[in-house]
């Protein structure tokens, strides 16, 4: 603590993820401009409520019809993941003031989560304000990107469908960097066969809450039991 902050060091972290985040964010944008969203309001709503998965389910849902209570509870569900995220940061951050650590928890996404567990875990100088610092780059990213896709509105027409992919395609390339042990890839295999089974048997909305929470208990169980 008490580092000088390596912007470079941060900037290249958060780089990849925030080009990526602009390839979802733009799409997002626009389908927010399509249920009435201004570019302030997008860009306002984004650096509050700032969850992908969330922002894309809240127009989604609005234009299904469901009534707003439908759309808190569901996003509400979804985004129940990240208290494992809080959970796993908690040993590197329990000696930080709550007034540094809370706005740190609440800039954490699956992403930058990644980023940072495994520079936290690596040891040597990374501290808060260093995962701060990729968490907020990574937040700027993707409001700003919001914010033109509601400019652009319902004006151009972009692929929506396939542009969403981006953020299939960054879970996939932080896994794959993750995949170092052989608890890892139990927790990863148990995880997505949870998810599968959940959504084969129509519990959708909570399938990703509860295909993680299986894939973290297995990878404990796994953990405690290796050489």
């Amino acid at each position: 603590m008490g580092n000088t902050v390596d912007m470079r060091t941060c900037l290249s972290l958060a780089a990849p993820v925030m080009l990526a985040y602009v390839a979802i964010g733009i799409p997002c944008g626009v389908m927010e401009a399509q249920v009435g969203f201004t570019p302030l309001m997008a860009l306002l709503f984004s650096a509050t409520y700032y969850s992908g998965a969330g922002q894309y389910m809240v127009s989604s849902l609005w234009f299904a019809g469901m009534p707003l209570t439908s759309i808190f509870l569901n996003i509400s569900l979804v985004t129940t993941r990240q208290l494992l995220y809080s959970a796993a940061f908690a040993p590197y951050v329990r000696l930080e003031r709550r007034s540094r650590s809370l706005p740190f928890a609440a800039l954490v996404t699956d992403e930058t989560f990644g980023i940072n567990l495994d520079r936290f875990s690596a040891g040597g100088d990374w501290d808060l304000a260093h995962a701060q610092t990729v968490n907020a780059a990574c937040m700027l990213s993707w409001a700003c990107a919001n914010c033109l896709g509601a400019a652009l509105g319902s004006g151009v027409s972009l692929p929506v469908d396939v542009m969403s992919f981006g953020m299939t395609a960054i879970f996939i390339c932080l896994l794959m960097g993750q995949l170092k042990s052989r608890s890892a890839k139990v927790a990863a295999v148990c995880a997505a066969l949870v998810v599968v089974c959940c959504k084969l048997l129509g519990v959708s909305g909570s399938a990703i809450f509860v295909g993680a929470l299986a894939g973290v208990v297995c990878g404990v169980v796994v953990g405690e039991v290796e050489p």
